[in-house]
């Protein structure tokens, strides 16, 4: 017997992307909501859009034999935050390929280097500080010195800030329109072609940087056909390690927001390493990040009786998925204690996407997020004495990415 056909829920109207930009975070969820259903249909950029929300639908949505990622994002994106001819566009075996490249610099030893680093350039810059200090804006220096020498980047110590104000544009305005969003793929533009030129330098010989490094290693890296890569799709996978890791100073930003608005929850996270595990685990599911990620139909299939025709762009909300009352309890409460008992599952916990590492698209920089973000936080519960001034911190659920805005002032 043939599956019972269902009719997606669609939302009338010529084009949502106005209404996306003003609802932010809330955009899918709002309509999985009005239409009680966990697969809606709208129009985003003039196109239609299948809009997915919930663990079996996250599971669907990286169904590789489904799916396909490669140019499934709109120009735009592509031109500001991932890059043309990066890992997250590839599919199959080509996908695989690119994707080990990054991985092999996913070992405990190379994590346990950033976590170093990390601890290193925040002492650095803390310690001799006597003003407020804006959580995000030293977060951004901080992860810019540890992203370059980590991935072996030649820069020198007062370099860092210009490097700083040209990653920040690719994830800060990638969603915006206008002027901003200019500046950001301005701001690409001009990185891919200094690390472009660091790439050819390394391959004529004309410059030494450590071998040990991700710069030097992707510079010589062959693709599938036993083929060097192009100078340039060398430059954008460089920026796909120095851009997610300096977009950590998002995050760093929400966790010490979490200490000022949580402050038990914080003296729950002093308790042990676990603690302090669950409570970042916590600020990644509770607080925002990324709002969806983005896919297209390979080919026409049904699923559940919902009919999904090729091409069609689609889009997972991990936003929503991670507050889904279906799989958390009291979802809206911030409660690092949750993760206790939780098993794991690449399909409901996806703050940075979803799926398996060696095989999907989980973002493999995910080990480097929680590692930089648990040694962040310990530092400042164990190591440094602030206090939180009157604050004008917060964020709107439109704000992509959200910046609280927290600020500290450290006690003399």
């Amino acid at each position: 017997m043939s599956e019972e056909q269902h009719k997606i829920p669609k939302e009338p109207g010529l084009d949502h992307t106005l209404e996306l930009l003003k609802e932010g975070y809330h955009f899918i969820v709002n309509r999985a909501n009005k239409f009680d259903s966990r697969v809606i249909q709208t129009r985003l950029l003039g196109e239609k859009a299948i809009c997915l929300v919930g663990k079996e639908e996250a599971e669907l949505f990286y169904d590789n034999s489904r799916f396909f990622r490669q140019e499934a994002a709109p120009s735009r994106v592509q031109k500001t935050l991932l890059g043309v001819g990066g890992v997250q566009g590839l599919d199959g075996e080509e996908h695989r390929h690119r994707k080990a490249m990054f991985m092999a610099f996913m070992t405990e030893a190379s994590l346990e280097e950033v976590q170093s680093l990390a601890k290193k350039e925040w002492k650095r810059l803390l310690e001799n500080s006597n003003d407020e200090i804006k959580i995000y804006d030293a977060a951004q220096i901080v992860l810019t010195r540890v992203a370059l020498r980590w991935t072996g980047v030649p820069f020198k110590n007062d370099e860092a800030e210009d490097w700083a104000s040209s990653l920040s544009p690719l994830f800060e305005m990638a969603s915006n329109i206008g002027p901003k969003h200019l500046k950001s793929r301005w701001s690409r533009v001009q990185l891919e072609n200094k690390i472009e030129g660091l790439v050819k330098k390394i391959r004529d010989d004309s410059i030494r940087v450590d071998q040990t490094k991700a710069l030097y290693h992707f510079s010589w890296h062959k693709d599938i056909n036993g083929e060097l890569l192009d100078p340039h799709v060398v430059a954008v996978e460089v920026l796909n390690l120095l851009r997610p890791i300096v977009a950590i100073s998002v995050y760093v930003d929400l966790t010490l927001f979490a200490v000022y608005e949580h402050p038990e929850e914080a003296d729950y996270a002093r308790q042990s390493h676990d603690n302090l595990q669950h409570f970042i685990q916590e600020v990644r599911r509770y607080y925002p990040f990324f709002p969806a990620a983005i896919a297209r139909v390979k080919k026409d299939f049904t699923w559940k009786g919902y009919q999904f025709k090729e091409n069609t762009m689609t889009l997972l909300d991990l936003y929503g998925t991670n507050h889904d009352p279906n799989i958390w309890k009291k979802p809206h409460e911030f409660n690092p204690s949750r993760f206790k008992d939780w098993e794991g599952s690449p399909f409901d916990f996806i703050p940075q996407g979803g799926g398996e590492f060696d095989m999907g698209h989980r973002c493999a920089g995910e080990w480097i997020t929680i590692d930089i973000m648990r040694v962040t936080l310990d530092y400042f519960l164990n190591d440094v004495e602030y206090v939180f001034p009157d604050q004008k911190s917060g964020f709107d659920m439109n704000d992509i990415p959200p910046i609280s805005g927290v600020t500290i002032k450290i006690r003399g």
